[in-house]
């Protein structure tokens, strides 16, 4: 079985490989142009969808309401897995990551990420200050976020997500858009932190209802974070119990 898994863990990197490989020139409309920044969303989702098929992991995709794709949004998942990334690449709504400067160290890859996404360092202060800055000219740009309120995958007690940090809250207040709470509620058990064998099962990601932040101030972001994380926590906490 562990030899099964090997050979899939094999294959998994090989068509992540090639499949960007495939798409790079596409990838650099976006880079050159930066008014097709939509692209970059519709990229993504042709990537994911073509990842998660060649490589066999099922996947399911819950809206639990429809969303308007000329609007702009702030989702915010829980992060336990790597396999969270192209998960929210099949976001129906195109969007930008705003997450950890590691990707960038990834060949070629890492180019194409920092110059298409917004990365940050959070071991530096003025690293964060910046992403604060670039993230807010990104929605005045037309862009919606795709933000790891946790900050990477930092959970010690997996699916219990970790304390939030401040950052997409304050965005989202200081813009008046609305935050999206989404669920990832598998990727910790087919594919854990600790291995890069992945176990069979489906991937599912769950974007819940928007939570208007309009009338909202910075007095408030705690509010707005709590409201948040009760969302993707009870969703969490719902298939946890019914995968025991």
């Amino acid at each position: 079985m562990k030899f099964l898994r090997i050979l899939h863990a094999i294959y998994a990197i090989t068509i992540f490989i090639l499949s960007f490989i495939l798409f790079f020139p596409l990838l650099l409309i976006p880079v050159f142009f930066s008014k097709h920044h939509h692209l970059v969303g519709i990229f993504n989702r042709w990537w994911s969808k073509i990842f998660f098929a060649l490589c066999m992991f099922p996947r399911k995709i819950e809206v639990h309401s429809a969303l308007d794709k000329k609007a702009q949004y702030i989702f915010c998942p829980n992060h336990f897995s790597y396999l969270d990334i192209p998960t929210m690449g099949l976001n129906p709504v195109n969007s930008i990551f705003v997450g950890k400067n590691d990707m960038e160290k990834i060949p070629l890859f890492g180019y194409m990420y920092r110059k298409l996404h917004i990365t940050v360092d959070r071991g530096s202060l003025k690293s964060r200050y910046t992403t604060l800055l670039r993230s807010a000219e990104a929605i005045d740009n037309g862009k919606s976020l795709v933000i790891f309120p946790e900050g990477g995958i930092v959970s010690q007690k997996m699916p219990q997500m970790a304390k939030f940090k401040d950052g997409a809250f304050r965005i989202a207040i200081d813009k008046q858009i609305p935050v999206i709470p989404v669920t990832i509620p598998h990727n910790w058990i087919i594919l854990p932190d600790s291995t890069i064998l992945p176990k069979w099962g489906t991937t599912k990601v769950i974007f819940h209802e928007p939570i208007s932040t309009l009338g909202m101030d910075s007095t408030e972001i705690e509010a707005l974070k709590k409201k948040t994380y009760d969302v993707i926590d009870a969703e969490l906490k719902r298939h946890h119990d019914e995968n025991r």
